[in-house]
């Protein structure tokens, strides 16, 4: 349930809810829609809207995380570049990026890789393509989901994992004093080997 909550996934909650009968934690309703709307608002491609929604939602979040500012601004030049909006996209690179990107060498880097997009006439096809992959915008709604929970107290690691984590510590200590159990040899799949 808690991975539900935490990634997002409302209609998943709220299914797992009512198949298991777990409460859906107390964070959820009102956080989840709010984050639901900005992370899918950057799944869309509109990142213009994703930055105002949160900086009417959790004022501080961009102001005091510069990196996750960057990428977003860096994803709003990568939807002009998909755009094929030339001159837009460049008139933006240098108006908003060109002085984050003089100040910080990693941010230049990850301009200057975007930017690249542009000295293609099929970007889709160039070896910066994954650029323009949804797997970008996924990257950049998972940086902002982790910093709206953060901002709102919460741990972006799910109890699941923390179960997971705990397993594997007891099932090396097991094995460390040599005793017998039935052990999970596969945690993706819960596949157990039986001891003998």
């Amino acid at each position: 349930m808690n991975y539900f909550v935490t990634e997002g996934y409302k209609e998943a909650a709220e299914k797992f809810q009512l198949e298991s009968g777990t409460p859906i934690p107390m964070l959820s309703s009102d956080s989840l829609e709010k984050r639901m709307k900005i992370t899918n608002a950057v799944h869309d491609g509109d990142i213009s809207n994703a930055i105002y929604l949160v900086n009417s939602v959790y004022p501080d979040i961009l102001d005091s995380n510069p990196q996750l500012y960057f990428h977003l601004q860096q994803q709003k030049l990568i939807e002009l570049i998909r755009k094929r909006d030339i001159e837009g996209a460049l008139d933006f690179a240098q108006t908003h990026l060109a002085d984050r990107g003089m100040e910080n060498p990693g941010f230049l880097e990850e301009l200057e890789r975007t930017m690249a997009l542009l000295a293609f006439e099929d970007p889709e096809s160039s070896s910066f393509c994954d650029l323009l992959n949804s797997s970008q915008r996924q990257k950049v709604a998972s940086e902002l989901n982790a910093a709206i929970l953060e901002e709102e107290d919460c741990n972006s690691s799910t109890k699941m994992a923390e179960l997971i984590k705990l397993l594997i510590w007891s099932q090396r200590e097991l094995d460390k004093h040599k005793v017998t159990y039935d052990k999970m040899t596969d945690i993706v799949n819960g596949t157990i080997t039986k001891s003998e």
